[in-house]
C-alpha cells in the first residue's frame, strides 16, 4: 500500500492506495509545530478505524507547500511505517514527469501545482488549465506540447471571505453556498452572492484571458474542495476532479519509485 500526503497551507491530506484503489483519505489542519509523534498517533488511529494495517504500507510520497513540516513527515514515515518518504520538489530527485517547466524560474513552481499539471496532462494530453480551489485559487497552464508554461494565483475563496468578515465588524459569518438569486435582499444573501458569483466571474474572466493570450481553446479542469460547487456556476469548467492531486502523487511515485531518498539525506 502507498501513503500519499498532500500538505497545503490550510490542511494536510493523507490518503492510502492499495494498487489503483483509494482506500481512504483524511484531513488534519496544517501546523508547522506538529511533531512526527503527533502525526503518528493520530494517523495510526484513523488507519486502525479504517481497518488498514500500518505494516501493509510500503511506500510514501508527499507534496508540500509548507517546507517546515517535511522533517517531521520524514520521521513519521520512517518511524511508524518503516519506509522512506519521496518528496516531490526535492532538487536531489531527477523527477520524471513528462511535463517540461517553461517559466522564468522553475524552482518557484509549487510542488502541488507541478503534481496537478502532471496529473492533468497524463490524463488528457491536450492544452489545458487546472483551476485549483484551495487556500489560493490557482490557474496552472499546460501547453499543447505538455509544458507547464505558467499560471495565475488569486486569493482563495475562504481566504477572501475571512478577510471580509474580519474587516467589516457588522458582517456575519456565512456558509459558502449558491444563493437563490444574484440580487441579495438581505445581508447574508448579498454576501453569498458576492462570494459565489464574484469568484465564478473571476474564474470565467481569467480563463477567458488565458485562452485569448494562448490563442487556442484549452480544456478546463477544476480541483480542490470547492471545485464541485463552483463548477455549477462556471460554464468554462469541463471536468471536475477533486482528488487530482492525490492521484497525481500516486502516479508520480509509481513513475519515480526508484529514486526515494532516505530520511536525513
Amino acid at each position: 500500500m502507498l501513503l500519499v500526503i498532500d500538505v497545503g497551507n490550510t490542511n494536510v491530506v493523507f490518503a492510502v492506495f492499495d494498487g489503483d484503489k483509494l482506500k481512504g483519505q483524511w484531513r488534519i489542519s496544517t501546523d508547522a509545530r506538529r511533531t512526527a509523534d503527533e502525526y503518528g498517533v493520530w494517523l495510526t488511529q484513523v488507519l486502525e478505524h479504517a481497518k488498514i494495517a500500518t505494516g501493509n504500507i510500503t511506500g510514501a510520497v508527499v507534496a508540500s507547500v509548507v517546507p517546515q513540516v517535511l522533517f517531521d513527515l520524514r520521521q513519521l514515515t520512517k518511524r511508524y511505517f518503516n519506509t522512506d518518504l519521496m518528496v516531490i520538489g526535492d532538487p536531489r530527485l531527477k523527477l520524471k514527469t513528462g511535463v517540461g517547466i517553461k517559466i522564468d524560474n522553475p524552482a518557484e513552481v509549487g510542488a502541488d501545482r507541478l503534481v496537478n499539471a502532471f496529473a492533468a496532462w497524463s490524463r488528457y494530453k491536450c492544452p489545458l488549465i487546472v483551476v485549483d480551489f484551495g487556500t489560493a485559487t490557482t490557474f496552472d497552464v499546460v501547453s499543447s506540447d505538455g509544458d507547464y508554461i505558467g499560471g495565475v494565483i488569486a486569493p482563495g475563496v475562504n481566504l477572501s471571505l475571512d478577510a471580509l468578515q474580519r474587516a467589516a465588524a457588522k458582517l456575519p459569518n456565512i456558509a459558502i453556498a449558491p444563493p437563490a438569486k444574484v440580487i441579495g435582499t438581505n445581508t447574508i444573501g448579498a454576501m453569498q452572492s458576492g462570494i459565489y458569483y464574484g469568484y465564478a466571474g473571476l474564474v470565467e474572466g481569467i480563463v477567458k484571458q488565458i485562452q485569448a493570450e494562448y490563442k487556442t481553446k484549452m480544456l478546463i479542469i477544476a480541483t480542490g474542495g470547492l471545485a464541485s460547487l463552483y463548477a455549477k456556476a462556471c460554464l468554462s469548467i469541463e471536468h471536475v476532479e477533486p482528488d487530482l492531486t492525490i492521484y497525481g502523487l500516486k502516479e508520480l511515485f509509481e513513475v519515480n519509485s526508484g529514486q526515494r531518498l532516505v530520511a536525513g539525506d
